[in-house]
């Protein structure tokens, strides 16, 4: 058979070097698309439901929030584990589903089995992004004159940096850390809402009621039709004052009466610190799970420069904290170096012991292939092993403690 195939190749040439440029060119597309990643994601598929429900402490938000959506979600097939954690005004409950489950088929069908889930008025389910703990893949910080306050920053993240990086496809979320978010706050004199007889429910109802637009009909002039519709949606600190609450011997009562309204920033929850500075804000690139890492990231630079030259205002600039690609590049140069100084290993010592540099080359090919063979078979029994351990408690075989 091997006569055969060599005197096949060498009669015809042209058609075996056809052949080996194909195969050439199929090798180097087949390494164009392959993953560089510095480590696997062996997870599971996993579905977190997440439900805010502020003002409610622990024990209430467990009652009326995360024991509905358990018992909602116990039909759920597929499930291997349940696990749930409840803090003030935060419920998180996440689903881990068997190996091999396809994503969007368990984020429906726990979308389904929320829908008869019955909450409290004011709490509102939602799904986690489709991402894992191995999906942060990006992590940077902004740079400012000090001229921008840290509610000036959150802004541009909110509503320039993020939308713009979630175009990027394969990225899943954009996790903002630090900075003040903006708020429309009314500090009441409790003196003035009993001068006035009025309650705080009754400010709070009245600011939501003003708080919006009403669509009206089309007002007919021969010539053309004119859109009649009512403007009432809050712009503006002057807005919020000039609210009506109640009227007292025909003289309204707006809100400016009763209490003092300003821009402030809702209650920090946590503090970003950079290099020994504290306050900015940081954003956290979640990449979906099963993307190919090097293209997100080349998607996420071009996206980051973007922004950087045109959107951002003059001096604010992105500034890279994290990038996976710096821990891909360190692992691709570790196992290089490794396996060149292996390489040179055994040349040297096959060198040696046979006497003969093509002897030493031939042997050390044989020995190449070999090793590769078994180190693939090896890293898939390990792969599989981790899957399968993840699944279930690791035992004591009686020589180590892992299974495999």
């Amino acid at each position: 058979m091997i006569a055969q195939l060599l005197r096949f190749a060498l009669y015809n040439r042209f058609i075996t070097v056809a052949i080996g440029l194909v195969l050439i060119g199929l090798g180097i597309y087949s390494f164009r698309l392959l993953k560089l990643e510095a480590y696997p994601d062996i997870s599971d598929t996993q579905v977190v439901v997440i439900t805010v429900f502020p003002g409610h402490a622990a024990e209430e938000m467990e009652q009326q929030v995360t024991v509905p959506i358990e018992r909602a979600l116990n039909s759920v097939p597929q499930v291997i584990a349940r696990r749930s954690r409840t803090i003030f005004g935060l419920s998180v409950v996440e689903l881990t589903f068997e190996y091999g489950t396809n994503d969007y088929f368990a984020r429906q069908v726990v979308s389904e089995k929320l829908k008869d889930t019955n909450l409290p008025d004011g709490a509102n389910p939602s799904l986690g992004p489709l991402s894992t703990p191995i999906g942060e893949l990006y992590r940077y910080s902004l740079e400012a004159p000090k001229e921008y306050d840290e509610i000036q920053l959150r802004e541009l993240q909110d509503w320039v940096i993020a939308p713009r990086i979630l175009q990027v496809p394969g990225v899943a979320d954009v996790v903002p850390f630090g900075g003040l978010t903006k708020q429309y706050q009314i500090e009441i004199d409790p003196l003035a809402l009993e001068k006035y007889n009025l309650t705080i429910n009754r400010v709070a109802a009245a600011v939501n009621a003003n708080n919006k637009n009403a669509g009206g009909a089309l007002l007919d002039n021969k010539h053309q039709s004119l859109v009649v519709r009512g403007v009432g949606l809050i712009k503006t600190v002057e807005d919020v004052e000039n609210i009506v609450l109640a009227a007292n011997n025909g003289v309204p009562v707006l809100v400016r009466d009763v209490g003092q309204v300003k821009i402030g920033a809702a209650l920090q929850t946590g503090l970003f610190g950079l290099n020994g500075k504290l306050g900015g804000v940081e954003g956290i690139i979640l990449m979906r799970r099963g993307e190919n890492p090097s293209d997100v990231l080349d998607g996420v630079s071009k996206a980051i420069d973007n922004l950087n030259d045109i959107r951002l205002p003059k001096g604010v600039k992105i500034a890279p904290i994290y990038d996976r690609r710096d821990l891909v590049a360190n692992t691709l140069n570790t196992v290089s170096r490794t396996l060149l100084e292996g390489l040179v290993i055994v040349l040297v010592v096959l060198f040696l012991f046979l006497g003969s540099f093509r002897a030493a080359r031939t042997a050390r090919s044989l020995w190449w292939s070999t090793s590769s063979i078994t180190c693939h078979h090896a890293a898939t029994r390990r792969t599989e092993c981790w899957r399968r351990s993840a699944t279930r408690p690791l035992k004591w075989n009686g020589r180590s403690s892992f299974p495999c």
